[in-house]
């Protein structure tokens, strides 16, 4: 990837961006489109605090993803897997807008920009400095730009893209709902939305085990219907569920 593209994503998203909504001017000196600088927040959790460091940033998709789901005891799709499940889900191509929110290193993120074309573009959204650092320096592609910012103020006007993606992250972040019904926010009519997350269970001794792993290691299990009950609230149709062991995946489209 040459220089003039990344700085032509780099520009497309400043393009995208609501001023109003922005609480400092971005800074693009790492790469990246930075809105938080010092102000991140502090993480409150094990997990949350990992997700800040540099060492799980470089080794996240070989060690600590996989490491996390066998403690976890999850069954499902490996990781190429799920990037192809979101592909299909998300429909993505052309010159569509896609946002991946909690994108750590990118991993995803470069695979939807290769779906695209034109000015179509994939924009990676987290909150950690070190997992956008391995991100630039792993998964610029033509297409592709990332930005720091708190997924539960996204700094994009209603209906900016064509589809949302949020993969194992929505367990890990501070007010998950918030940062979905943000997620709803900036979908356009016709977007399709896209979600892997961690699932409680159904029957006893399973959910008080998982809800007992998950609270020592600070990541968030969910029911199996209060993802899917705010998209069928919010007006959502089309909507999917699919459970894998200790995982969901939700995928549901907003009409037009």
């Amino acid at each position: 990837m040459t220089e003039a593209e990344r700085e032509r994503g780099l520009t497309q998203l400043r393009s995208l961006l609501d001023p109003v909504r922005l609480e400092q001017e971005p800074d693009d000196s790492a790469g990246y489109l930075d809105l938080l600088g010092e102000d991140a927040g502090q993480p409150r959790t094990p997990a949350q605090r990992a997700m800040r460091s540099s060492v799980v940033a470089a080794v996240y998709q070989r060690g600590w993803r996989s490491g996390l789901n066998m403690a976890m005891g999850r069954r499902g799709p490996s990781a190429e897997q799920e990037r192809r499940e979101a592909l299909r889900a998300l429909e993505l191509g052309g010159e569509q807008r896609v946002l991946d929110v909690a994108c750590g290193p990118g991993n995803f993120t470069h695979v939807f920009a290769g779906a695209l074309s034109g000015d179509g573009l994939a924009i990676g959204l987290d909150a950690s400095a070190p997992m956008l650092a391995r991100a630039v320096a792993e998964n610029v592609v033509p297409r592709v730009a990332y930005l720091r910012a708190d997924a539960r103020r996204m700094p994009f006007p209603d209906a900016s893209f064509d589809a949302v993606c949020c993969y194992a992250a929505l367990y890990l972040v501070p007010e998950p709902f918030t940062v979905l019904v943000e997620m709803l926010r900036v979908l356009a009519p016709g977007g399709r939305i896209a979600l892997m997350t961690s699932y409680r269970g159904s029957r006893e001794p399973q959910r008080a085990v998982r809800t007992m792993l998950g609270w020592a290691s600070g990541v968030r299990m969910f029911d199996r219907d209060e993802l899917t009950g705010v998209l069928r609230a919010s007006g959502l149709v089309d909507i999917q569920q699919q459970l894998h062991g200790v995982a969901q995946f939700v995928t549901a489209r907003r009409p037009t």
